[in-house]
């Protein structure tokens, strides 16, 4: 059974990420592309952010599954397929992961057009968060 703690920790991450990110949404795309701070801060708390996501479903796939994706693109598909997230919505989401790549592996050629561009998308990471919390009081790990 899932160690809520710590999921519930990643969660409270999770929006103090996302509440930060909110105000560059209003940027226009020219707005953010000549803001350098903004571009710097925005691509880290979508890192951070996905980085949760990813996290989250680790433990959960772990904790109640027994399952160990042995890369990163495989958690978000697997809590698909097992009931965790609904499968569509977990293929819609399920780029976030090679999103978080690029972010840390290839900072030097990110695309500050697909960070903006991802960053309309924070609704994601609440819609994410309600699936995981709906999953959590379904198996009677969280109180309704």
């Amino acid at each position: 059974m899932t160690d809520i703690k710590p999921v519930l920790e990643r969660l409270e991450a999770l929006k103090d990420y996302t509440t930060r990110l909110r105000p560059y949404q209003s940027l226009s795309l020219e707005a953010y592309l000549e803001d350098d701070a903004a571009q710097w801060i925005v691509e880290r708390g979508l890192q951070l952010a996905i980085q949760a996501v990813l996290d989250i479903g680790a433990h959960i796939l772990a904790a109640d599954f027994g399952k160990r994706p042995q890369e990163y693109r495989e958690i978000i598909r697997q809590m698909g397929s097992v009931g965790v997230l609904p499968r569509d919505f977990a293929k819609r989401i399920a780029g976030m992961s090679g999103f978080r790549n690029i972010l840390v592996h290839s900072y030097l050629e990110i695309d500050p057009h697909q960070v903006y561009e991802a960053l309309q998308s924070l609704d994601d990471f609440e819609v994410f968060a309600n699936h995981v919390l709906e999953y959590l009081k379904r198996t009677g790990t969280l109180e309704a």
